[in-house]
C-alpha cells in the first residue's frame, strides 16, 4: 500500500551544501569519493547510486531531512568522482560491499539506514545481507535483483515497449553480432580506443536514459548519454552483467532471511520499463513485512514526481520509526 495518499506529492528537501568530503584510498588502484551533509548527530543514512557506474550528485541529498539525517553519499569504484574513472580492475560486488564497510568505519558510524535505487537496491540488499548488524533499515527503489531474466529484459525485452530506442541501441552493433548484444558491447566498451568505446557508451547510455521515464524526458536522456556518465555507466554495467554481478544466482532472494527483521520501504513505479515491477513484487512476497508502494503514474527514474514524493515519505517514515517524536 502507498505510504500515504497517492495524490499528495511531497517535495524534495531544499538544496544543501556538504559539510565534509574527501577521498578514501581503497587499494593501490582505487580511491573513492565521499561526502557528508546534514545533521552530524542525526540518523546516519548512506545513499547508494544506480548503474552500476552512474555516480551520485547533489540532488541525491534532497531525499533526506537535513535536520534529522546525517547524509553520507559516495561514488562507487570507477564512478563519478572516484578514481580512476571507468576502471574495471578490482571492481566487483564483494569489493563494493567491502568499500561500504570501509567508509562506515572511516566515519565512525555504528549503524546506518541504507538507501538505494535500481542497481543501488541490488547493492543495498547485498550489503545488508552481508552486514545486517550494521543496518538500521532499508529504503529501496526500482528493484533490480540482477537475475539473468532481468538482464535479458534490459538487452532484448525492452524492444517490446521502446522499439525505436532499441533499434538505435542494437543498430550500433553489426547485425551478425546482435544475437549477443552484451558481449558485442563489452568488447567495444573495453577497447582502449576512445573512437570505439565512446560511441558505444553513448549509445548504451542514450538507450537506458530514454527508457527510464514514463514520458519522454530529454534532460534524463542527455544526462545518461553525456560523456561524464555514459562511459562509466555502460562499461561498468556491461562488466557486471558479463560476470553475473559476481554473486550466485538468485543470491539476494535466497538470503532474505538475513534481513527480514529490519524495517524496509520499497518504492516501485508501476510502468518501470528498465526494472519491471515483477522483481519488486517478488521481493515483497519474500519479505512481506516490508512496506510496499506501487506508484501508478511513474516509470523508473528516481526524480519522477510520484517516485520522489514516495521516497521522501519513506525517509520521513523511517525517521519516525527509528526515533519516534
Amino acid at each position: 500500500m502507498p505510504l500515504s495518499e497517492p495524490l499528495i506529492l511531497t517535495p524534495l528537501f531544499p538544496e544543501i551544501a556538504t559539510r565534509d568530503s574527501g577521498y578514501l584510498q581503497l587499494d593501490d588502484l582505487h580511491s573513492m569519493y565521499w561526502e557528508e551533509s546534514g545533521n552530524p548527530t542525526g540518523i546516519p543514512v548512506v545513499f547508494l547510486h544506480g548503474g552500476p557506474g552512474a555516480g551520485s550528485g547533489p540532488q541525491h541529498r534532497r531525499f533526506f531531512d537535513p535536520t534529522r539525517y546525517r547524509i553520507i553519499i559516495f561514488d562507487q569504484r570507477g564512478s563519478g568522482r572516484s578514481r580512476p574513472f571507468g576502471e574495471l580492475r578490482h571492481n566487483t560486488t564483494p569489493h563494493l560491499i567491502s568499500d561500504i564497510e570501509r567508509l562506515r568505519k572511516e566515519l565512525s558510524i555504528n549503524q546506518w539506514v541504507v538507501f538505494g535505487g535500481s542497481w543501488g537496491s541490488t547493492l543495498a540488499l547485498a550489503y545488508a545481507e552481508a552486514h545486517p548488524e550494521r543496518c538500521l533499515g532499508l529504503i529501496l527503489r526500482g528493484i533490480f535483483l540482477c537475475r539473468p531474466k532481468e538482464i535479458d529484459w534490459f538487452l532484448y525485452g525492452l524492444r517490446h515497449l521502446f522499439p525505436d530506442q532499441w533499434e538505435r541501441f542494437s543498430g550500433h552493433i553489426p547485425e551478425s553480432e546482435r544475437h549477443d548484444l552484451l558481449s558485442a558491447y563489452y568488447q567495444r566498451l573495453t577497447n582502449p580506443d576512445p573512437g570505439i568505446h565512446m560511441p558505444a557508451a553513448r549509445a548504451w547510455g542514450a538507450y537506458e536514459g530514454a527508457c527510464s521515464t514514463l514520458l519522454p524526458n530529454m534532460a534524463t536522456q542527455n544526462h545518461f548519454a553525456s560523456d561524464g556518465v555514459a562511459l562509466s555507466l555502460a562499461r561498468i554495467e556491461a562488466h557486471y552483467f558479463m560476470n553475473h554481478i559476481f554473486l550466485p544466482d538468485n543470491a539476494l532472494l535466497n538470503r532474505i532471511d538475513q534481513i527480514r527483521h529490519l524495517p524496509c520501504y520499497i518504492v516501485q513505479g508501476r510502468y518501470d520499463a528498465v526494472c519491471p515491477a515483477v522483481s519488486s513484487y517478488e521481493l515483497h512476497q519474500a519479505w512481506p513485512s516490508a512496506q510496499y508502494c506501487i506508484v501508478d503514474d511513474a516509470g523508473h527514474a528516481a526524480f519522477e514526481p510520484g517516485i520522489r514524493s514516495e521516497l521522501v515519505k519513506a525517509t520521513e517514515a523511517m525517521h519516525l520509526r527509528l526515533r519516534p517524536v
